[in-house]
C-alpha cells in the first residue's frame, strides 16, 4: 500500500515521506478499512514538528488519527458482516505508530463507527478530533441548555462543530469570536448569533452588551494562553471554562478573581475521553449525521503524496475549514 510516514520529527518537507509498505492484517478484535480519506489536525502537525517532544514514540510513524474508508476484511471475534461497511474512525494514531495517512489500516473494531450514507466522504475524515472535540464540550457539565455560550474561533475546525451542536442542543445564545469577515459568515451560517472580529472589536464589551451584561454562562476555549484574561471578564459568575487547547504549554490565572466569581475550568483532550462520555459523543452525533442536521466545511483536499504540503497548510493556520487528503 501507499502510506505517508516520518521515521524522525522535523519540518514536514524534511521528514515527511510517501512510499510503499507492507499491507496491514487484523488482529483478534479488528478491522481492516481501506481509507478514502485522512483527516489532518493540529495534534497531528505538532507531533510530527516535534513541538510536544522530539523524541519519535515509534521507529516509524503513519500519522493523522482521523479518517474514512470502507471495512474490506476483519480479524477474528469480529463478524464478518461488518465488512463492506462504510466508516469513520477515531484515536486511528493514538498511542498506535500507524494512522490514517495510507490506503489501509487496521484498528479496533470500536474505532470504526458506521458513517451514515447521507454524509459525504471526505465529512467522515472531520468526526473524530473536530466534531468529537466540539461535541464533548458542549455536551460536558450538564450540556448547553438554556445557556448563553461563547465559541473561540468560531470559523476554525472544532467551533464550525461547536456553533452548530450548541444550537441543536439548546443554547439560548451562541456568539463567537472570529478575524475576518469571511470567517464571521462561515459562523453565521452555522447558526451564531452574534460574531465577532477580536482584531477589530473591543469583545468584552461585545459580549457583555450582546448579553444584556449579564455575561455568558460557557465558554468553549481553543486557546486559553491568549483569551484567559477575556473569559474572565465575559463569563458570569458560577459560570464554565470548558478548554481544549492553549497556545503556551504553561498558563497563569489569577487565583482569587476567579474564585470571587465561583468560575468552573474543565480541561479536556478528546484522545482521552472515558468510555461513557465517548459512547455518549458518538451516540448523539450518529443522530445528528443520519438526519442531515450538520454542515461541514472542508477547507483544503489534497492527496496523499502532498501531506507536506497538507502540514504546513495547518501550521500555517491560514486554512479556513478542514484539511483532508484523499488516499484512494
Amino acid at each position: 500500500m501507499q502510506a505517508a510516514y516520518y521515521e524522525q520529527t522535523g519540518p514536514a518537507s524534511t521528514v515527511l515521506k510517501v512510499g510503499d509498505l507492507p499491507d496491514p492484517q487484523p488482529g483478534p478484535g479488528e478491522v481492516r478499512v481501506r481509507l478514502a480519506w485522512s483527516g489532518v489536525n493540529p495534534s497531528d502537525v505538532k507531533a510530527r514538528s516535534g513541538a510536544r517532544s522530539p523524541d519519535m514514540p515509534f521507529p516509524k510513524v503513519i500519522p493523522h488519527s482521523d479518517g474514512m474508508g470502507v471495512i474490506d476484511a476483519v480479524g477474528s471475534g469480529v463478524p464478518s458482516s461488518r465488512i463492506g461497511e462504510r466508516v469513520w474512525l477515531w484515536n486511528a494514531a493514538w498511542s498506535r505508530p500507524f494512522g490514517t495517512a495510507a490506503q489501509s489500516i487496521c484498528l479496533p473494531e470500536a474505532q470504526a463507527v458506521l458513517l451514515p450514507k447521507q454524509v459525504p466522504d471526505e465529512a467522515g475524515a472531520c468526526l473524530g478530533i473536530p466534531a468529537l472535540t466540539a461535541l464533548h464540550a458542549v455536551l460536558t457539565e450538564g450540556g448547553v441548555q438554556g445557556q448563553r455560550v461563547l465559541v473561540a474561533g468560531g470559523a476554525g475546525a472544532v467551533g464550525h462543530y461547536a456553533i452548530q451542536f450548541a444550537r441543536l442542543l439548546g443554547a439560548r445564545q451562541v456568539i463567537s469570536t472570529v478575524s475576518s469577515a469571511e470567517k464571521a459568515a462561515l459562523a453565521q451560517a452555522a447558526g451564531t448569533d452574534v460574531t465577532v472580529n477580536y482584531r477589530s472589536e473591543p469583545v468584552a464589551e461585545r459580549v457583555l452588551e450582546a448579553t444584556q451584561g449579564e455575561g455568558v454562562d460557557r465558554v468553549i476555549e481553543v486557546d486559553i494562553a491568549a483569551n484567559a484574561a477575556l473569559n474572565l471578564a465575559v463569563v458570569r459568575p458560577n459560570g464554565l471554562w470548558v478548554v481544549y487547547g492553549s497556545g503556551a504549554r504553561e498558563v497563569s490565572l489569577p487565583f482569587f478573581p476567579m474564585i470571587a466569581r465561583n468560575v468552573g475550568l474543565r480541561f479536556f483532550i478528546v484522545y482521552n475521553l472515558n468510555e461513557d462520555d465517548r459512547r455518549r459523543a458518538i451516540a448523539v452525533l450518529t443522530d445528528f449525521l443520519r438526519t442531515d442536521r450538520l454542515q461541514h466545511h472542508i477547507g483544503l483536499r489534497l492527496p496523499l503524496a502532498q501531506v507536506a504540503k497538507a502540514h504546513e497548510a495547518v501550521e500555517s493556520g491560514q486554512v479556513v475549514g478542514n484539511v483532508v487528503l484523499s488516499t484512494g
